[in-house]
């Protein structure tokens, strides 16, 4: 079955705060910087979406989270990854390095036909 568009999207912004959190617990605002900083500022993920993301994937398990105080001296809710979200991490970035070695076929110099 293909994915959605949304679905794509979700699973896309999913492995990102996975990785995020892979090696240090962070808040909502470092997960963002980080994603940004890391990126190159090519992806900027919106308030909304990262939020609601974080949520899903404390629900699913893959996160764990904690209240800490930030840099900025400020209460923030810190979020680490599970056993669980380092399984579903190793998953995502396998999944992810097939479907973009199919794209890059696809788009790349030799590809299309």
């Amino acid at each position: 079955m293909v994915p959605t568009r949304m679905s794509l999207l979700q699973g896309t912004l999913d492995a990102l705060v996975l990785k995020s959190v892979e090696q240090e617990a962070r808040h909502g605002y470092g997960v963002a910087a980080w994603i940004r900083r890391t990126t190159d500022g090519t992806i900027a993920v919106e308030d909304g979406a990262l939020y609601t993301a974080l949520h899903r994937l404390e629900k699913r398990g893959w996160l764990a989270s904690s209240w800490g105080v930030s840099e900025n001296n400020r209460r923030a809710k810190y979020y680490a990854l599970t056993a669980r979200g380092r399984a579903e991490l190793t998953k995502a970035s396998t999944d992810w390095a097939r479907y973009a070695t199919a794209v890059f076929k696809v788009l790349g110099p030799e590809g299309g036909g």
